[in-house]
Parts: structure tokens; sequence; C-alpha cells
């Protein structure tokens, strides 16, 4: 299953990775995040292997979450048309995805945001329910960018409306 998702923050592209990469903010915007912790590696920088524990109502799903790009390496003084790439493989039980970040400046006060997330299922019954969830899946990513545009605007804090 692979779909792509976009959004447009209306903050400076610069502001917006910088947000991103900053895992201090995470609880602030990643809806259902119980813990991200990295197990090897600094946080953000290729090659650095995170457990993740996540909650939707009463289930806990643990995953492993490996960074395999980020460009540029140096997040500063990025140049007015080139493109930040966030990319990551997530595992858990049963499943396998990648998720490719690419950040874009559409004005001076206004960033584009391209999300492509790819999954694989390895059970039997998941790769038969798989394309009836496309639109689960596909509703979860947009309102986590969602979640993240109005942290970014206005500092909407998701944990205030879980609570």
């Amino acid at each position: 299953m692979r779909y792509t998702v976009t959004i447009e923050v209306a903050q400076p592209r610069e502001r917006v990775v910088r947000l991103l990469a900053d895992p201090a903010h995470l609880p602030k915007w990643l809806r259902g995040l119980v813990l991200h912790e990295p197990r090897s590696g600094v946080h953000g920088q290729v090659g650095t292997v995170s457990r993740v524990v996540l909650r939707t109502g009463q289930q806990e799903m643990e995953l492993t979450e490996t960074v395999t790009r980020r460009e540029p390496a140096d997040l500063h003084g990025l140049p007015r048309d080139g493109v930040v790439h966030f990319e990551r493989e997530i595992v858990g039980e049963g499943m396998w995805s990648a998720v490719r970040d690419r950040l874009t400046e559409a004005g001076p006060e206004t960033t584009l945001w391209a999300q492509e997330s790819e999954y694989r299922f390895s059970g039997v019954p998941m790769r038969l329910v798989a394309p009836f969830l496309r639109r689960t899946f596909r509703t979860q990513s947009r309102r986590h960018m969602q979640d993240f545009a109005a942290f970014a605007e206005q500092g909407t804090d998701v944990r205030a409306a879980e609570g």
C-alpha cells in the first residue's frame, strides 16, 4: 500500500524543518506518542535506531524506527530552492513501513510538506485487510500533519485535546 499526503504549513521552511527535527516537540503534535527513544545514534541522524511506542485508544503498538535519509545534514541556512528530505523505515509486528518527507519553500512564509508512505504487511490476515484500510492510514497521516501545522502555526498541543 502506498499513498502521498501534502499540506501547506504557514511558517517559513527553516522553522518547519527545525520543529520537525527537534525530538522535544514530538509529543506536542504526534498524537498518541507514548515514547520515542534512540537505542543507537543521535535523534534524527542517518542510521539512528529508535524505539517508538504509540497508543490508540487502549491499544499500544511498539515500533522500531530507523532514519534512512536526512538531507541536507545541516538544517541551518537552507538554500531557497532546495528540498529538505527526512526518511525513515518503521518496523512493527507484521508490518514494515517507509515514510519519505519532502519540504519545499512554497513562499517566504509558507512550506509545502509532501509525505509519501509505503506499507507492507507480512501476515496473511493483514495483507487481505490492508486494501480496505488505505483510507484509514491516509486519514491518520493527514491528521498527524494537520496536528503539526496547528502546533507550528498556533502552538496547539495535541496533549491538551487528549487529556
